[in-house]
């Protein structure tokens, strides 16, 4: 029988999903798992980190769950020693903290730099020096429209590292097109996750900032993965440094 034509299909790839206990992440794995992609999943949360694990398809593919945090060198270093060659690679690991402007510590913000900024830099740098990345592999940031194209009250530390992150991936890709591997992010609105589920906005907060996305809703999960799920593809073998804005059409205003 003529196999079904899928220039989107993992088949056959490696793919390392950071951030992979909850939201975004875990989408993404799922989602690179439905593929035929074989996956590996970390994150800090052990318990959240299993039960993506058994979320993923395909029984005859090696899924692996390597528990991390990336803020720790030696964690760090651990977790690459353990990986193998990899097709793709997902940063996704993120949170955030409201507060204005006059209200920021350097508590606060170095630790959101570190997860959301940092984490990712250091880990695209341990990839690169181990060369654990395959000629033709494909690194994926999950970045945001905030600090990059949109700004609001109290999401200043939030935005300072994201648009850290959009930077870096922009020289990755320059420094690395030359070798074949591609790096770019996809650059979500607000999506229904944790990050913005629990106590850091107000049910009231949530349905006024939908009111200015023209689709009136946030995104889902699965929306972002589908596009990171592209980036990652073969379909995308001509495009690098490239962010992929997936908003509702937010920065339409």
């Amino acid at each position: 029988m003529e196999m079904l034509y899928n220039p989107f299909s993992l088949s056959g790839k490696i793919i390392l999903v950071t951030g992979a206990a909850s939201g975004i992440g875990r989408a993404t794995a799922i989602e690179c798992s439905k593929m035929g992609a074989s996956v590996i999943i970390t994150d800090i949360r052990e318990n959240g980190l299993t039960e993506t694990l058994h979320l993923l398809c395909g029984e005859n593919r090696e899924h692996r769950m390597i528990t991390c945090d990336l803020t720790e060198d030696a964690d760090l270093e651990r977790m690459v020693s353990l990986l193998p060659m990899l097709d793709g690679m997902v940063n996704n690991a993120g949170i955030t903290k409201p507060l204005p402007v006059k209200f920021i510590n350097r508590g606060d913000i170095e630790k959101i730099l570190s997860v959301n900024a940092l984490a990712p830099i250091y880990l695209t740098q341990k990839l690169l020096k181990k060369k654990k990345l395959k000629k033709g592999a494909s690194l994926v940031f999950t970045v945001s429209i905030g600090g990059v194209y949109t700004v609001a009250p109290g999401n200043a530390m939030y935005g300072v590292s994201k648009g850290a992150l959009h930077v870096f991936m922009k020289n990755a890709a320059l420094e690395l097109a030359s070798t074949g591997i591609r790096c770019n992010s996809v650059n979500p609105g607000m999506v229904d996750t944790n990050l913005v589920a629990g106590k850091q906005y107000s049910q009231d907060d949530r349905e006024r900032d939908m009111k200015t996305y023209p689709m009136k809703r946030y995104g889902e999960p699965r929306e972002v993965a589908l596009g990171i799920v592209y980036l990652l593809s073969d379909a995308s073998s001509f495009v690098t440094g490239h962010t992929l804005i997936i908003d509702g059409g937010k920065t339409l205003y």
